[in-house]
C-alpha cells in the first residue's frame, strides 16, 4: 500500500494529462556510452514510464555514489505547470537497469506525521474535544463537491459519531476557479474570532444554500457579508467588530492554511483527513463511515452501531464544541 501511494505522489504531478502511446524504443546504452547519453536515456525511460507530455520538464543530474552495492544514484526533476518534485532513482553500474526505490521510516507514524503538519489552533470544532480521532476537511465555500460532503458530514455523519470523533475544518479556497470563495472564508474567520458557533452556523448556510449566492450574480461579496453580518446579530457579536473584520478583508491566515494544504498533499476539495489518513473528494458516506470506523478501531474506540436510516429521522442541526 505504501509503495502504491508513493507510485501516485509522483503520478500527481501530471494530473489531467493524457495518456500517450510510449515513446519508439532506443537501443540499449553500452556501459562504454557517455555520461550525458546514459543521462539521457534515464530522461527517456522516466517520460514514458509515467506518461509525462512532451511540455513537462523532466531534468537528471549527473550520477553519484550510492548506499547500494552495483548502483549509482540519480536525481530526478520533474516540472509541471510549475509544480516541482525531486525523486531519486537508482541506476546499474552497467546502465543496463533504473530502479525506484521508496524508502519507509518504520519507526514513524506516517499518518501522525501528517497531523503534525496541520495547525488546528483556535480553529472551530464539532463534536468531542477529548476524541481520539481528528477529523480535518480542507474547505472551500464556493465548491460545489464541498456542499455536497458538508451535508454529508452534517448532520448525517455528525449524528453518528459526535460523541468519539472531532471536526475541523480548514480553508482552501480554489480562488482560480472560484472567485467569491477567499472572501466567504475571510467572513467566516471573523465570525469565528467571536462566536465558534456562528462560524458553523454560516458555514451550515453556505453550503445548503450554494443557489442564494448564485442568485446574487455580480454582487456575491455584499451578499456575504449581509449574511455573516446577520449570524453576527443573531449570535449578539460585537458587529462594530465583525463589520470591521470583515471590511479589512485580512486573508493573511487563509493563504497560510492553503499553504499548510499543499505541504500535506491537498490539490483539490474537499480533501479530508481521519487521524491524517487522507480521503479525497466528495465520497459517499459509506466509505466515510468505513474509514471513521477503521480510524476508531486503530484507536481502541469502539465504532457507533449503524442502524438504517428511516424516512422520518429528522435532520437536527449539529451543536459546535466549545
Amino acid at each position: 500500500m505504501m509503495v502504491r501511494r508513493a507510485f501516485l505522489v509522483l503520478l500527481v504531478i501530471c494530473l489531467g494529462c493524457s495518456a500517450q502511446s510510449p515513446p519508439s524504443a532506443q537501443a540499449p546504452v553500452s556501459s562504454q556510452a557517455s555520461a550525458g547519453n546514459i543521462l539521457q536515456l534515464v530522461e527517456h525511460q522516466v517520460r514514458s514510464e509515467y506518461l509525462l507530455p512532451p511540455h513537462a520538464t523532466v531534468s537528471v543530474s549527473g550520477l553519484h555514489a550510492s548506499e547500494f552495492p552495483n548502483y549509482d544514484a540519480v536525481t530526478v526533476t520533474f516540472d509541471y505547470h510549475g509544480r516541482k518534485r525531486i525523486e531519486d532513482f537508482l541506476l546499474s553500474r552497467d546502465h543496463k537497469t533504473l530502479l525506484k526505490v521508496a524508502r519507509m521510516d518504520l519507526t514513524k507514524d506516517p499518518y501522525l506525521e501528517i497531523m503534525k503538519k496541520i495547525d488546528v489552533t483556535g480553529r472551530p470544532t464539532r463534536g468531542n474535544k477529548d476524541a481520539k480521532v481528528v477529523v480535518v476537511n480542507y474547505d472551500d465555500f464556493e465548491c460545489p463537491f464541498c456542499s455536497r460532503m458538508h451535508t454529508t458530514l452534517f448532520p448525517e455523519i455528525f449524528r453518528e459519531y459526535s460523541d468519539r470523533v472531532l471536526f475541523i475544518y480548514k480553508d482552501y479556497p480554489l480562488e482560480e476557479i472560484h472567485p467569491w470563495a477567499i472572501h466567504a472564508a475571510v467572513d467566516a474567520n471573523c465570525l469565528a474570532a467571536q462566536s465558534p458557533t456562528a462560524f458553523w452556523d454560516y458555514a451550515d448556510y453556505l453550503h445548503t444554500n450554494q443557489q442564494a449566492l448564485a442568485a446574487a450574480r455580480g454582487h456575491e461579496t455584499a451578499e456575504l457579508d449581509r449574511l455573516a453580518f446577520a449570524q453576527g446579530q443573531r449570535h449578539s457579536l460585537d458587529t462594530a467588530k465583525l463589520e470591521a473584520c470583515m471590511k479589512a478583508q485580512d486573508d493573511k491566515a487563509i493563504r497560510a492554511s492553503m499553504k499548510e494544504g499543499e505541504s500535506v498533499g491537498v490539490d483539490a476539495t474537499p480533501t479530508m483527513f481521519i487521524n491524517g489518513e487522507k480521503l479525497d473528494g466528495a465520497v459517499p458516506a459509506d466509505e466515510v463511515r468505513a474509514a471513521l470506523d477503521h480510524a476508531l478501531r486503530d484507536a481502541r474506540v469502539p465504532p457507533p452501531e449503524h442502524k438504517p436510516a428511516t424516512a422520518d429521522m429528522k435532520a437536527s442541526t449539529p451543536a459546535p464544541s466549545k
